[in-house]
């Protein structure tokens, strides 16, 4: 399946065009499945397109929002992820969007995954999933050197506890099967190390954790990279 890479010079054009996408392929899924599920990540980069997209003329009342993975904290940390959604996404016209959240009242992520997974269990295909991409080659919290790395990238579960090796806080995770249970996957980098990470995991034979979903061909792969300019 063919792979879409999309290149900028500046993030600001890459936020505008990944909103214009996101927000045809959720006006198209509430026209023909009466509901759009879209799944996000958290860090810094996605932040402004959280803010241009709360503010388009979305059915967002028809619209379910999730995270691809989550640190096992408190929301009011601000190291959350659900934190940062609520914060940048969930405003304005998103405000009435639907959001499903991957944390529970337990104490770590592996207490609390039969909880999450039954939650998850409920959603069908996504239309659009957002991913994110380390430097050492993680997406969502599927990093390369993770205990619990094998069993994020084969099991048929929803979600996965992680604990990672070099990150900090436990982490759950939407699995590789469910994130492959999607209509559409997106890669959204910015920086030249995200490039560099970028080009070494689309080699033939990677085996990092963001090749399974850059190099498969189950589900179409949109890759919108910005380098600025200095």
């Amino acid at each position: 399946m063919t792979l879409n890479m999309n290149k900028f010079q500046q993030s600001d054009t890459l936020t505008e065009r990944l909103t214009q996408q996101i927000s045809q392929i959720l006006l198209e899924a509430v026209a023909a499945r009466g509901h759009g599920y879209l799944v996000v990540s958290g860090g810094r980069t996605p932040i402004p397109f959280f803010q241009q997209l709360a503010t388009q003329d979305l059915p967002w009342a028809q619209i379910t929002v999730l995270l691809a993975d989550d640190r096992w904290l408190p929301v009011q940390h601000e190291a959350s992820n659900e934190a940062l959604v609520h914060k940048h996404l969930l405003q304005h016209k998103a405000a009435n969007a639907t959001f499903v959240s991957l944390l529970s009242e337990h104490s770590t992520p592996t207490e609390g995954l039969a909880e999450v997974n039954k939650r998850l269990a409920a959603l069908p295909c996504f239309d659009a999933v957002i991913l994110g991409m380390g430097e050492d080659g993680h997406t969502a919290s599927l990093f390369p050197e993770s205990p619990q790395l094998n069993e994020g990238m084969t099991t048929t579960n929803p979600a996965v506890a992680i604990t990672p090796i070099h990150a900090p806080f436990e982490r759950i995770s939407l699995s590789k099967t469910r994130l492959l249970n999607s209509h559409a996957i997106f890669f959204h980098l910015v920086g030249e190390a995200k490039k560099s990470i970028l080009e070494q995991a689309m080699q033939p034979n990677a085996m990092l954790p963001a090749s399974a979903f850059l190099l498969q061909n189950q589900v179409p792969v949109t890759v919108m990279l910005a380098v600025p300019e200095e």
